[in-house]
């Protein structure tokens, strides 16, 4: 089994979440593999946590990101949540991770450190509690390209390889990933804690969740609905960003929302392609339930149940807080069209407000999806001036471009602050949905030199630079639409 060592390493754990009461969780250690091999390291978030590179790649490092080890002062443990998936409840939980414990920062930050495929649990549901290769670099790919486009997300610390082989349709490299967060509170925390633990555990769970995230909900009246407000206003910002970028999680459960409004779990998650609402990429999503358009009132749903969960506390009376958390869910779409209207006059170099922004926006959005556009190179042919893409060429493109150009003349910054304004709103790349596949592709083969190459032109997107020019290209015409798996 995994043992404990003191590894100097920096490491400076916590263990705040083990001091809940443990219906929320179990202690249990990772199950060691048999041959780990450190492929991917993330040498600047290792920095910014505080740790020790040198030491982490060594092959004592490289245990502690296999489970093999367990560094001094973690307690590992496995935390229980439920959720909606596809909109019906189920128990869940950690059913291939492990929770290390909070490594504080130099600068006292705290940050979850959890091993992802690394054993079974109680709650692994039958599961052999391993994870392939594919899906954790998918994830650290994507995590990474999230945190370079300035959307809040959990990131990846390290991947190792296991040296075992795991059986899902074929047999599968084995991988674990590290994975960073400011918590791993979810929606599904709080509905498990509801319904299975009771009102005190619940109380313990949401005063926590206060004290780690909402210090400032502390101080208010009911504590409780503050809380409810915070995290709908943090939600709402998050799905602006996701819509803002072409961004599609791919699998909105319950129980992948975090309380942080960090985006987690990559499961089939990609980027639009061809701007269209109606883009699914998940091969499991038959009935387009969380499709690119539908993102926004899925988020309304999930918080609506995370309402629920927290009635008990925001008034004794039921009907009384049913009125407080329909007031403050009441607020969620106000929020949200204010953060996406904002992100798309950036993107479109408008510094101030008119009242018909919104009808050049969603005229700008209705030629793309008319005319196969694509998302991204659209926002950045217009901030470069660049009108080689097909829908420049029309006429009705034409006409809204010299909107557009009148609506740019009604404001007082210069041509060069409002290209500034575009270059920081507008990314001149994204991770492609072929490039991330050519990547995994190469990795399977062991040649990981095509995954770092994306992984260094993803670190910026909005720098503008000649490497990035060849990974902003869209991918070659297929007949078939591009599909992702959760890789679980």
């Amino acid at each position: 089994m995994a043992t404990n060592i003191s590894i100097k390493a920096g490491w400076n754990f916590d263990n705040s979440f083990a001091r809940l009461p443990e219906t929320l969780y179990s202690f249990l250690k990772p199950t060691p593999v048999s041959a780990p091999q450190l492929v991917l390291f993330n040498f600047p978030l290792a920095k910014a946590l505080g740790l020790d590179v040198e030491a982490l790649q060594s092959a004592a490092g490289t245990a502690v990101f296999a489970g093999n080890r367990i560094p001094e002062g973690s307690l590992p443990l496995a935390q229980a949540y439920a959720g909606h998936q596809f909109g019906h409840f189920t128990m869940l939980g950690d059913g291939r991770a492990h929770l290390l414990g909070e490594q504080i920062t130099p600068q006292g930050e705290r940050f979850d450190i959890q091993l992802k495929g690394s054993g079974r649990t109680p709650y692994s549901r039958g599961g052999d509690g391993r994870a392939a290769l594919g899906p954790m670099l998918r994830e650290y790919i994507v995590s990474e390209a999230m945190y370079g486009l300035g959307i809040p997300t959990t990131r990846s610390l390290a991947v190792v390889t296991t040296g075992e082989t795991i059986r899902r349709e074929t047999k599968l490299p084995g991988a674990i990933l590290t994975r960073v967060a400011a918590s791993h509170l979810r929606v599904g925390t709080f509905q498990y804690a509801a319904h299975l633990a009771g009102v005190e555990t619940l109380q313990a769970l949401a005063d926590y969740t206060i004290q780690r995230h909402y210090p400032e909900a502390a101080a208010a009246e009911n504590p409780y609905l503050a809380l409810l407000k915070a995290v709908i206003k943090r939600q709402a910002e998050l799905l602006a960003k996701w819509q803002l970028v072409g961004f599609v999680h791919g699998v909105m459960n319950t129980d992948n929302m975090t309380i942080s409004g960090e985006t987690i779990d990559y499961g089939p998650c990609a980027f639009l392609d061809n701007y269209d609402p109606d883009t699914v990429f998940s091969s499991i999503d038959l009935q387009g339930r969380y499709a690119y358009g539908r993102q926004p009132g899925i988020a309304a749903w999930n918080l609506a149940r995370f309402a629920d969960s927290l009635l008990p506390l925001i008034a004794a009376e039921e009907a009384e807080a049913i009125k407080l958390a329909e007031d403050a869910l009441a607020d969620y779409f106000p929020l949200y069209n204010r953060f996406y209207l904002t992100g798309m006059r950036r993107k479109l170099g408008i510094f101030n407000e008119e009242e018909q922004d919104q009808v050049l926006i969603d005229d700008l959005l209705a030629l793309m999806q008319k005319y196969d556009a694509d998302y991204t190179n659209t926002f950045r042919s217009l901030t470069l001036d660049c009108r080689e893409m097909e829908l420049f060429k029309s006429a009705e493109f034409l006409q809204w471009h010299q909107q557009w150009q009148w609506r740019l003349a009604r404001q007082q910054e210069t041509a060069a602050a409002v290209e500034q304004l575009m270059k920081e709103h507008n990314p001149a790349v994204i991770p492609r949905n072929h490039r991330v596949e050519e990547a995994l592709a190469a990795a399977a083969e062991d040649d990981y030199s095509v995954l770092k190459r994306l992984l260094s032109v993803l670190t910026d997107p909005y720098a503008y630079t000649p490497e990035q020019e060849a990974y902003a290209a869209p991918p070659p015409p297929s007949a078939l639409p591009y599909r992702t798996f959760c890789g679980t």
